[in-house]
C-alpha cells in the first residue's frame, strides 16, 4: 500500500494521551470539535487518525504529532508481561507477539487484565497477612472465623429458633422470666451496684444460686441478660449442634460464635420467630414499634431482623452493621447480599458515619453501588454503658439494610414521593472506581494516578477515567 494510503491507528497512544491531561473523551471532543462517539472509535482503534485530526491534536494541544504516531504504550505492554511472569500462567505460553497485539488492539482488555491482577496481589498478600499472628506463629483470626461462620449460613438457625419458642411459651407460662428461674432452676434474680459487680454485668453464682446484675442495665438489656443465661443453662446441646459444620482454625474463633449463637437463642427468647415475623410485616418493619411491642433495644430489634430467613417463613432479608466514630466495624451480619469490605474502612457517603451528628434520629439513604446495584438503608446511633453519673459510655452507629427491590415493604420508604435519587457509595476506596468522588482517601486499586502539572482534579487522586 502506498505510503500516502497507510492508515494510522493510534488508539492506545490517544488514550493514554487523554487520560495524561486528565481529560474526558467528551472534553477532547469539544476541543477538536469532533463528537464523543467518534473519540471512542479512535481510542478502539475502530477508525484511524485522519492526517486532519492529527494536526488538528498538534495545533490544539502544542503536542509532537510523533508522539501519538509511535507504537509505544509506555508500559503498558511491558506490564501485561511482567505480569504474565506470574507462576500462576507458567502454563500458558503468550509470546510478545500476542501481548503485544492485546495492548494496541484491545487495550481496555489490558487494563481489565491488569487491574485484576493487581487486586490478586493485594488479596494474597491481606491472606499472608491474616494468617500470620503478630508473633509470626501462624495463628488465624478468630473474630474472622465467627463471622464467617455466621455468613456461611446467612445468620439463620431455624433449630435454635424452634427450642427458643418453647422455651419462651414456658417463660410466659410461669409468669415471666424470674419466675421461670426460681421455678425451673431456683435460682433468683438480684440487681448489684457496679462497684460490687466488678466489671461484669452478669455473673451466675452456683454457690448462692442466684444470677446478678448491674442494677445500671436498662430494662432491655437486664432482659436480654437473663435470656441470655437461659440459654447457657437450657439450650447447651443446642448451641453445640448449631456449631457442628464450623470450621475453626483456633479455640477462640469457636467460643466467639457459640457466644454469638448464644446470643441469636436470647433474642429468639425475648423476640420469638413466629410471633416476631407476623409483627414485623404488620408494623412494615418500624424498629422502633417492634422495639417497644417486645421490649427489646433499637439494636436488639434490628439485629433480629436479620434472623428472619427460616426455610417457607421468610421476610424482608436484611444486612447489618454496627461502627464506632473511628469507623471500626464491631458487628457485620449480611443476609441481603450487601458486599461489606473485608479490609479497610467503608465509604464515608454512607450515612452510618454520619449518624454521630444526629444523635438518636432515624436517618434514611437509597444506595448505588459501583456495578449498579441498589439497597435502601436506615441508620442510627445507640448507647452502651452509661447508666449513672461519670459512668464510660460507649455510641456506636448501626445500620439495617435490604436491596431496593424490598424496600417498598418498609415503612420507612412510604413518604418517597417518585423515583429515590441514590447515593453512589463504593465498599472501600481501594475496591470503589468512582473518578470524581472528593471524599476518597485511597486510589483505587490498578488504575493509573494522572500528573498535575496542567490539570488538578477537585477529587484528591485524578485518575484515569476509562
Amino acid at each position: 500500500m502506498p505510503k500516502a494510503e497507510r492508515r494510522l491507528y493510534v488508539g492506545p497512544s490517544l488514550r493514554r494521551f487523554r487520560r495524561d491531561r486528565g481529560l474526558t473523551q467528551i472534553d477532547m471532543a469539544a476541543d477538536l470539535e469532533v463528537s464523543p462517539s467518534y473519540i471512542a472509535l479512535l481510542e478502539r482503534n475502530q477508525r484511524p487518525l485522519t492526517a486532519e485530526l492529527l494536526l488538528r491534536l498538534a495545533r490544539t494541544y502544542q503536542i509532537d504529532v510523533s508522539t501519538l504516531a509511535g507504537q509505544d504504550d509506555s508500559g503498558g505492554h511491558g506490564r501485561l508481561q511482567a505480569a504474565l511472569k506470574d507462576p500462576l500462567f507458567a502454563d500458558i505460553d503468550l509470546g510478545a507477539l500476542e501481548t503485544g497485539d492485546i495492548t494496541a488492539n484491545f487495550p481496555g482488555v489490558a487494563d481489565a487484565f491488569l487491574r485484576l491482577y493487581t487486586t490478586y496481589q493485594q488479596e494474597q498478600l491481606a491472606l499472608a497477612d491474616r494468617r500470620a499472628s503478630p508473633r509470626g506463629d501462624g495463628a488465624s483470626d478468630p473474630v474472622a472465623e465467627s463471622r464467617h461462620f455466621l455468613a456461611a449460613r446467612r445468620n439463620c438457625f431455624p433449630l435454635l429458633d424452634e427450642a427458643a419458642e418453647r422455651m419462651a411459651a414456658a417463660v410466659n407460662e410461669a409468669g415471666g422470666t424470674i419466675a421461670y428461674l426460681k421455678a425451673r432452676h431456683g435460682l433468683r434474680v438480684r440487681r448489684l451496684p457496679p462497684k460490687v459487680m466488678v466489671g461484669s454485668i452478669r455473673r451466675l453464682d452456683r454457690h448462692r444460686r442466684e444470677i446478678v446484675l448491674d442494677d445500671e442495665l436498662d430494662g432491655a438489656s437486664q432482659a436480654f441478660q437473663l435470656a441470655l443465661q437461659l440459654a447457657y443453662l437450657e439450650l447447651g446441646p443446642q448451641l453445640d449442634a448449631a456449631l457442628e459444620g464450623g470450621s475453626f482454625a483456633t479455640q477462640s474463633g469457636a467460643r466467639l460464635a457459640r457466644r454469638a449463637l448464644a446470643g441469636y437463642a436470647a433474642a429468639a427468647v425475648l423476640m420469638p420467630y413466629a410471633a416476631f415475623a407476623k409483627a414485623a410485616e404488620a408494623r412494615a418493619y418500624d424498629v422502633e414499634a417492634l422495639g417497644r411491642q417486645f421490649g427489646a433495644s433499637f439494636e436488639q430489634t434490628a439485629h433480629r431482623l436479620t434472623t428472619l430467613q427460616k426455610p417457607g417463613h421468610e421476610r424482608v432479608p436484611f444486612f447489618f452493621i454496627r461502627v464506632d466514630e473511628a469507623g471500626n466495624v464491631s458487628k457485620r451480619l449480611d443476609g441481603a447480599g450487601f458486599p461489606f469490605a473485608r479490609h479497610g474502612g467503608g465509604c464515608p457517603l454512607w450515612t452510618v458515619h454520619q449518624a454521630f451528628r444526629r444523635p438518636r434520629q432515624i436517618l434514611t439513604q437509597w444506595l448505588e453501588l459501583p456495578d449498579g446495584q441498589r439497597f435502601f438503608s436506615i441508620a442510627r446511633t445507640v448507647t452502651a454503658g452509661g447508666g449513672g453519673y461519670g459512668r464510660p459510655r460507649v455510641d456506636r452507629a448501626i445500620a439495617l439494610g435490604c436491596a431496593a427491590e424490598q424496600a417498598g415493604r418498609l415503612v420507612y420508604t412510604r413518604a418517597d414521593a417518585g423515583p429515590p435519587t441514590p447515593t453512589p457509595i463504593g465498599i472501600t476506596c481501594r475496591l470503589c472506581h468512582r473518578a470524581e468522588c472528593t471524599a476518597r482517601s485511597e486510589p483505587p486499586i490498578g488504575r493509573q494516578i494522572l500528573q498535575d502539572d496542567v490539570r488538578r482534579t477537585s477529587a484528591p487522586f485524578g485518575f484515569s477515567d476509562a
